[in-house]
């Protein structure tokens, strides 16, 4: 689960592409992403949740089946995936249907430009019964014109002048899932992709859930537990904080939780100048 401005990913349930018991075709991401709509949809809905996808996802089949569900969703709209859309765009702008709105921000460095296009109700696909959806686009240029940034989108929900930045900021928080999802698993010292491969069934699954399992449980560490949040502004990474707990319960045998914390932190607050006067606590023997 991914939000616009917020860094944390939650991870959920994963659900594997794997060959399925009484299926000769191979199994896909689209045929995967449907079993996890059956089995966990409905709660998502409940919630009001917006599912977020790239072009793969972007076809009449999984948007009605998303609809179905009650979820929402926005996803990338490609225009060689989606010609018949851009043809109703096109004919569209033409005829002066398709809006526009420009936005200029300051990102800390300099001034960036965003423009905007959007119009309603358009088909996904060039047949009489098609899906129609909404669309909304998104340049980004810098005050000298160069494009930084362009990508466009299909989506269930209306886009009006006021709500057109906020969509296309939602539809882009997917790269939140590579950015700060998988590449934290794969390089802040969870090792990720190295258990691909292992065993003849169910092992690498298996391993890959118990690593999603210990990130959710450190990225719920992150929003509720302040002093964990505080040792990891106090220590450079992820990887040394694991590197210091692993060294720590090794040899040492804490009561609780709070316990590694509490002394962690003693630990950082323990300087030469204090060392008359204040002593960690010691925890026992392992």
């Amino acid at each position: 689960m991914v939000k616009s401005g917020n860094d944390k990913v939650i991870s959920l349930a994963p659900e594997f592409v794997c060959p399925q018991e009484g299926h000769e075709k191979q199994d896909c991401a689209i045929n995967a992403s449907l079993r996890w709509l059956e089995r966990q949809g409905g709660q998502f809905a409940a919630l009001g949740a917006t599912i977020l996808g790239d072009d793969l996802y972007c076809h009449e089949s999984f948007c009605r089946a998303l609809l179905a569900k009650g979820l929402e969703f926005i996803l990338v709209c490609k225009p060689d995936s989606h010609k018949t859309l851009y043809e109703w765009v096109d004919d569209l702008e033409r005829n002066g249907v398709v809006k526009t709105g420009v936005r200029k921000r300051w990102t800390g460095k300099r001034n960036e430009i965003d423009s905007y296009r959007y119009v309603g109700t358009v088909p996904l696909r060039d047949t009489d019964d098609a899906l129609f959806v909404n669309w909304c686009e998104i340049t980004t240029r810098t005050e000298e014109g160069k494009i930084l940034y362009r990508n466009a989108f299909a989506t269930s929900l209306a886009i009006d002048d006021v709500n057109v930045a906020a969509v296309v900021a939602s539809g882009r928080a997917r790269w939140k899932i590579e950015n700060e999802n998988n590449n934290t698993l794969k390089t802040k010292g969870y090792h990720f992709e190295h258990n691909f491969g292992h065993g003849q069934q169910f092992l690498s699954s298996l391993l890959a859930t118990l690593i999603l399992l210990a990130y959710l449980l450190h990225t719920l560490l992150d929003l509720m537990d302040d002093k964990f949040c505080l040792l990891r502004q106090k220590l450079p990474s992820r990887r040394r904080l694991f590197d210091d707990m692993k060294a720590l319960t090794t040899y040492l045998c804490f009561d609780s939780w709070e316990h590694l914390l509490d002394f962690m932190l003693e630990g950082w607050s323990y300087t030469p100048e204090s060392r008359s006067v204040r002593r960690i606590p010691k925890p026992g023997i392992g």
